[in-house]
């Protein structure tokens, strides 16, 4: 099954790229710890990733793609490139348009994301709203690099091309982790370590669209930047962005509200931006991996008049993220504190940061199985160039979220976000399954009806086992580094095994399935 193959080949460059991140995070965690510099580096570096998200990652790939796709089928490569190259021209000067309002606008529009931070200067001579607002300044580029880096990456994938859209990203951590670890030897103090790593941000933007264009030309592909015009290519991938754009703004927007109510209590953006990076780990190698793969499967086999290759395309690709979801969402919910203090938890990231950390974590691990989900099920609409639905129920989510949110952030504190996140995407996931189920564009076949009880069940049995297990696991944190990772590795390489054998017995996963997986189409 090619999906798999394609998600395979996309899930193991994320992984190097995650580990990568886990590396660099550790070092942040090390030299920035949780406080006034950290809150303000989170909040910079998270501005614009947000509206990546929203312009490029999100809602124009999610109508570019389709549209590309049928290009391809339709009219020919050289059509497909034309069409490319029009809509990276209506992207790049729209996106440049809002990364310069931004910078002109910096110190007052920084209030989206960073209205809690303290204003005032505290004993460190740290005003930390306005050392957001300098860091932001250096990070808003990086936007618009990575808006052209989606757009090509959209490109690369619709041909089958994966390995190098999704092995960019490493050069974010690279250049991260090239700067934390000079940092020492350039005796930079906090604020300092803040600035050299805003800097290479927007460099490793700078590198990662330079690397997607040079692979897109070296593969043939005939893309140029022109001057934008309204074509009719143009003004139908509009008519499908808007809504994604809407609804992607929306989510967006929903978490930029979430870390505004998380900045009025001091250090939770960073307790909620460490919890957040842990469970990003197997949301981005399996969710992310598995829609980017997804998305030009369901498309093809659309335009193909293929509607059984697609429904079983779809069955497959819930089946196999749960398969991976399942067990890394149980162990994050029972041993939390574990995984942080064996990561994070030296320098200047305490006993007491890990404690706090472990609460997000933990509620953020019972909605990791529906933040995948979404990932699984909104393609079935992109690729039938549906992105009204997404955005209505995006909408829902939100509202849910933002109430939700901070009726928890003041009745249980700042993990009560983290709950409210992960309730809000089952709303969505079980509205966007009624829909599809609704209108037969998702029939459960026997197999993933048989499986899933199955796979939830081996994931139970790899829990009791983790809980059993972590009373031999040393004292984290206070053992060295290397102690602590051998632990972790032991850890979570024994609950890996107990998970595999109980699915094997269970028969929730075969190895048949797995060769017949990887067996060219």
């Amino acid at each position: 099954m090619r999906l798999l193959r394609s998600t395979a080949i996309i899930a193991s460059l994320t992984l190097v790229s995650r580990v990568m991140g886990l590396v660099r995070d550790v070092l942040i965690a090390r030299f920035l710890g949780a406080g006034a510099v950290s809150d303000a580096f989170f909040l910079a570096f998270k501005l614009p990733n947000v509206f990546r998200r929203m312009f490029a990652e999100g809602a124009f790939n999610a109508a570019f793609v389709p549209l590309y796709a049928r290009k391809i089928e339709q009219d020919g490569d050289d059509a497909a490139d034309h069409f490319a190259s029009e809509a990276a021209s209506a992207l790049f000067f729209t996106v440049a348009a809002v990364v310069i309002a931004f910078q002109l606008t910096m110190p007052v529009s920084l209030n989206i994301i960073g209205f809690g931070l303290d204003r005032a200067v505290n004993e460190d001579g740290i005003s930390p709203y306005h050392l957001a607002v300098f860091y932001a300044v250096i990070t808003m580029p990086y936007l618009l690099f990575m808006s052209m880096t989606a757009l090509f990456s959209g490109v690369l994938n619709t041909r089958e091309k994966f390995a190098l859209a999704a092995g960019v990203p490493i050069l974010l951590n690279a250049f991260m982790i090239t700067a934390l670890t000079l940092a020492p030897r350039l005796e930079l103090d906090q604020r300092g370590i803040g600035l050299a790593l805003s800097i290479a941000i927007t460099a490793s933007g700078a590198a990662q669209a330079a690397t997607v264009i040079w692979g897109a030309r070296r593969a043939g592909m005939t893309l140029h930047l022109k001057r934008p015009r309204l074509t009719p290519g143009v003004r139908r991938l509009i008519v499908l962005g808007v809504p994604g754009i809407i609804g992607s703004g929306i989510t967006q927007i929903n978490l930029l509200v979430s870390n505004t109510i998380a900045s009025m209590q001091a250090s939770a953006v960073s307790w909620l931006t460490y919890a957040d990076r842990l469970y990003q780990l197997p949301l981005g190698m399996i969710g992310i991996a598995m829609g980017v793969a997804l998305l030009p499967s369901l498309s093809r086999s659309l335009r193909a008049g293929d509607g059984a290759s697609a429904m079983n395309t779809q069955n497959r690709a819930i089946e196999l993220s749960m398969l991976f979801t399942l067990p890394a969402a149980v162990a994050l919910f029972l041993v939390p504190d574990i995984l942080i203090a064996g990561l994070f938890e030296r320098g200047a990231f305490t006993a007491d940061t890990t404690a706090q950390v472990a609460k997000a974590l933990q509620f953020f691990a019972l909605g990791l199985p529906a933040f995948v989900l979404l990932k699984v099920l909104t393609p079935a609409f992109f690729a039938r160039e549906d992105t009204r639905t997404p955005m209505i129920w995006a909408g829902i989510s939100a509202l849910i979220n933002i109430t939700l949110g901070y009726a928890l952030f003041v009745t249980i504190g700042f993990e009560g976000l983290a709950l409210a996140t992960s309730v809000a995407a089952w709303v969505n996931v079980a509205g966007l399954s009624f829909l599809l189920v609704r209108s037969r564009r998702l029939v459960t076949d026997k197999r993933l009806i048989a499986r899933l009880p199955r796979i939830a069940l081996a994931a139970i049995v790899m829990g009791a086992a983790l809980v059993w297990m972590r009373g031999f696991v040393p004292d984290l944190g206070a053992s060295g580094f290397l102690t602590d990772l051998l632990a972790l590795a032991a850890l979570t390489g024994a609950g890996g095994a107990v998970f595999g054998l109980a699915a094997a017995v269970l028969r929730a996963y075969g190895l048949a399935d797995i060769k017949d997986a990887f067996r060219k189409s």
